[in-house]
Formats: structure tokens, C-alpha cells, sequence
């Protein structure tokens, strides 16, 4: 199988076999052909050169509908929800029973609520999907992929936004499906979870295949290198060195409560932490604990109710504009959804906020803007065919990179960054650290929001707990392990906040 997008050579000659019953891994860095080759086995890309069987006869698919009526499904990386419909129609969304012309909806509800039992992906039947937290909507994609009769299923990326808890339920559920005689595709940055839910894997680089085997022949070291070409030394640089207590403090949030009255539903409350020039701090919790809305809250994109928010002393009113003229600025933790304008080029996602920094007299000074541009997403590694190329174009890692450029050419005070390596390879994941290592080193205070624990462990001078609304604790230096975090935010412990000043 062959695959062009303009100049790029995006899947060269690779042929590779998935067999009923079996989960064959698919690794590789961003930009290798994962998600390309997906693309071609559910019909949603046309390959340029090869054939694509089924059973053993030639299959021609000429777009993701044709795949799904030969029972070839999948889950993308990016969510493809229709926001404003409720999860149940979202999940039988093209395989509603019908009674005539009328849908039977009670008996679509009740196969939604049999899926959610069966594979423990719990989810409110009834919410309307663009009001969900981005986990949940990833829970309701792979719902509607479980809810097809699939032959073979195509999950990319599918615990890239689940809880650990929840990953290794959907590990269990990929174990039933090729028990079932189901054929599994299974692609993911997360190697140990590729080799514990594999019975092959196939490594791919450069648009090419470099080797298919059994997945017990292959450990994290070997996937490593094998997607990367060389070997690679720890994950995380060190840590720059921690502020002091003599340090400026950049970020003060004092009681902070979220917009919402009704206790029941209240996304956090009594929130008070703050942190100094140069201090990478950590947030962390289950999904639903409060962590994003408090970064959104701080970023002006959602209102509080009561309690303040300074930056550098000055205190903000609550709107994005307001936060930006700070020196706030925002990694979201969804790029398609929050971040980027997909059809826009990487120079003008790159630059958008900081166009006034390129005002002429007749206009944006382009030259200036370009040369910008390039430089920032030359030190973040940006991997582009040029700075007009589609950000839409370019692969997820990349994609994520741009963010980080837009950021980093701000210089700003107070970085937030949401999931700021989710579905980046282990090999892009350091450039991203380094970035906000560089960061820090300026003085910019960095608020992480992570939901790998070995993450912030390796990145963070301070990590703060959250549950159920409330930071219930917080842990620095040698004290942050992955023990005493998970036991924080599961409720096992009753380990004092009071002090939050770094």
C-alpha cells in the first residue's frame, strides 16, 4: 500500500496482515503512517498504490460507509461527535431501529445502557455530547464503534483521554472483542499498554514498516528504537532548578469557586494555590475532579463565582482578553476543538494571537511575520513541509508542536498547559519537556495538567492534588510519587494543604 498527501510520502509499499481474533499493535512516532494506514482500511483515505483484501479477495472502499458496511470500524484520534445531539443518538447515530419512518427511542436508549453495562464505559445517556468533558467524549466514540457489528475495529489513540482506571477496563473490553473473533487494530504512544493488550505489534517509521512481530518478543526499549531508529535515554530532562521562597510570585489563586451554585454539579470550590517565576507546577486527579475548569477559570475562558485571580499582582477580571494582556497563554487540552483553525496555515495558527506584534502602515508586515513564525517552530521542532502547509496536514505530534510555538513566541508570564503531550510520541514528548524546561528558565510559571503520573514526576517541582472539586493535596521534590498521588486523589489520604506558596 502506497499513500501521497502532495509531496509527502505518507505509507511506502506496506503490507501487513490483521487476523481475526488477534489485537496487533501499530507503533510508531507521529508522522510515521499510523494513522494513514487506518485511514486506508476504513475507507477513509483511497490508497495511490497497492490492494486492500478482505478474506482473501480484493476489497475497494470508496469512503468510511463502504468500510463500515463491510464491518470495518474505528475510532479516531480525533473525535468526530456531533456535539449538539445526546450521547444515545451520537452512539446508534446511522443504526436506529425504526418502526416505519419513526425511530424506536426507547429501544436505541436501552442498546446504549446495555453497551455502557457490558463494558463499563459509564457515561450519561441522555447529556448532550458538546457538554461533556473531553473524556467522556472520547468514552461515547468508542461506544458507538462497540455498538457496530465489527469484523475489524480500528481503535487510534483510545485511552489518550481515559482515566488509568478506565484504560484498563477498555484493555479488557479489546481482550473480549478478538476473544469474540473480532480482528483489533490497536495504535497508541502508551508502548507498555501496546504490549500488555497486543498478541503482535507492528513498528512503522517513515511511512514504511519495519518490522511486524509477536508482541512478547518485543519489550519498551526494543519498540523504542525500533520507531525511532537510535537509542534514546530517559524520557524527561532534568528539571530546571526550583525557585525559591525569594522568588516572584507570578500566579495567586485565593478561594476560587466555580460559576455554578447547585452543590451537585459545582466544578470546584475553595481553590487557593499559587506559583513563582520559574516554577513548573503539577495538577492532577481523576476525570471530573476539577482540573481543567480551574485552568479554563484562570485563563478567562470560564466564569467563576467567587475568589481572585492575580497574575504578577494585577488582578484579572475574567475574560481571555484580559488574560492575554497578562501574559497568560493557554495549551487546551483538546488541539482539534479549543486549539487550532485546522484549514489555516501553520503560520497563521502560529501567529494569531501576536499579530499586533506585525502591524505596518499597510498592513501585517508578512516577511517579519514568516521569519517569526519559522523561528519559533524551529525551536519547538515543528516537523512542516513549509509554514503554508494546512495545520490540518500535518500529524498529531506536529500538530501539538504548533501550540507550543504559539505559546513560546508570546514570552509569556504564566503558561497553562492542559494534557500538553497527549497523542505525542515517546520521541517528540522530550522536545515538548524541553520547551517548557526553556520556559521555566525564563522565569515563566508553568501550570501542567496531566493525567500521567510519571509525567508530572518527571517534570514538576510542586504537584497539587485535586477531588471532587478541591485541592485535597500537594507534594514537592522527592516527596512526589506515584503512590501517594494516586492515593491523594482516590481519597486515602488526609495530607495537609495549607501551605501552597512553593
Amino acid at each position: 500500500m502506497s499513500k501521497r498527501f502532495g509531496a509527502t510520502n505518507a505509507l511506502t509499499d506496506v503490507s501487513v496482515e490483521f487476523h481475526a481474533g488477534r489485537v496487533h499493535g501499530l507503533v510508531g512516532e507521529n508522522g510515521a503512517g499510523k494513522s494513514t494506514l487506518a485511514g486506508v482500511v476504513l475507507g477513509v483515505h483511497a490508497p495511490e498504490g497497492g490492494e486492500l483484501c478482505l478474506d482473501g479477495s480484493p476489497l475497494r472502499l470508496d469512503n468510511p460507509a463502504d468500510g463500515v458496511a463491510h464491518g470495518l470500524v474505528g475510532v479516531a484520534q480525533e473525535l468526530s461527535l456531533l456535539p449538539a445531539m445526546s450521547v444515545v443518538d451520537n452512539v446508534v447515530l446511522g443504526t436506529e431501529e425504526h418502526i416505519g419512518p419513526f425511530s424506536k427511542r426507547r429501544a436505541d436508549r436501552a442498546r446504549v445502557e446495555a453497551l455502557i453495562a457490558e463494558h463499563g464505559l459509564e457515561v450519561p445517556v441522555d447529556a448532550r455530547v458538546g457538554s461533556l468533558p473531553v473524556a467522556d467524549q472520547q468514552k461515547v466514540e468508542i461506544l458507538r464503534a462497540l455498538g457496530r457489528r465489527s469484523r475489524l475495529m480500528v481503535l487510534d489513540e483510545p485511552t489518550a483521554r481515559l482515566a488509568s482506571h478506565e484504560a484498563l477496563e477498555l484493555g479488557r473490553t479489546v481482550r473480549e472483542l478478538a476473544a469474540r473473533g473480532v480482528a483489533v487494530v490497536y495504535v497508541s504512544h502508551f508502548l507498555d499498554e501496546v504490549l500488555s493488550v497486543s498478541d503482535t505489534v507492528t513498528i512503522m517509521r517513515d511511512g514504511r514498516i519495519v518490522r511486524t512481530g509477536p508482541a512478547s518478543d518485543e519489550t519498551h526499549e526494543s519498540l523504542v528504537e525500533g520507531m525511532t531508529g537510535h537509542r534514546i535515554g530517559d524520557v524527561f530532562p532534568a528539571k530546571p532548578p526550583a525557585p525559591t521562597r525569594g522568588a516572584p510570585l507570578v500566579l495567586q489563586v485565593d478561594g476560587l469557586y466555580s460559576a455554578r451554585t447547585d452543590a451537585r454539579v459545582i466544578d470546584f470550590f475553595d481553590v487557593s494555590f499559587s506559583i513563582r517565576a520559574g516554577e513548573i507546577v503539577g495538577l492532577v486527579g481523576l476525570v471530573g475532579a476539577g482540573r481543567s475548569e480551574v485552568a479554563h477559570a484562570v485563563y478567562g475562558g470560564s466564569r467563576f463565582g467567587a475568589g481572585s485571580i492575580r497574575v504578577c499582582g494585577s488582578r484579572l477580571a475574567g475574560s481571555i482578553t484580559d488574560a492575554l494582556a497578562a501574559g497568560v497563554s493557554l495549551i487546551p487540552e483538546s488541539r482539534r476543538q479549543q486549539g487550532l483553525i485546522a484549514q489555516r496555515s501553520v503560520r497563521d495558527n502560529t501567529t494569531l494571537p501576536h499579530l499586533g506584534s506585525f502591524k505596518g502602515r499597510l498592513g501585517i508586515r508578512t516577511r517579519q511575520e514568516e521569519r517569526a513564525a519559522a523561528v519559533a517552530c524551529d525551536r519547538v521542532g515543528v516537523r512542516r513541509s513549509g509554514l503554508t502547509a494546512r495545520v490540518a496536514t500535518l500529524s498529531g505530534g506536529n500538530q501539538q508542536k504548533v501550540l507550543f510555538a504559539r505559546a513560546a513566541m508570546g514570552q509569556p508570564r504564566l503558561l497553562i498547559a492542559d494534557e500538553p503531550t497527549r497523542g505525542v510520541d515517546v520521541g517528540s514528548k522530550r522536545s515538548i519537556y524541553e520547551t517548557i524546561n526553556d520556559m521555566a528558565d525564563t522565569g515563566c510559571a508553568v501550570l501542567m495538567i496531566s493525567s500521567e503520573l510519571e509525567e508530572v514526576i518527571g517534570t514538576c517541582h510542586r504537584v497539587l492534588v485535586m477531588r471532587r472539586g478541591r485541592i485535597v493535596a500537594e507534594f514537592a521534590g522527592d516527596e512526589i510519587v506515584e503512590a501517594d498521588l494516586l492515593a491523594a486523589a482516590f481519597g486515602n489520604t488526609s495530607r495537609s494543604t495549607t501551605d501552597t506558596d512553593g
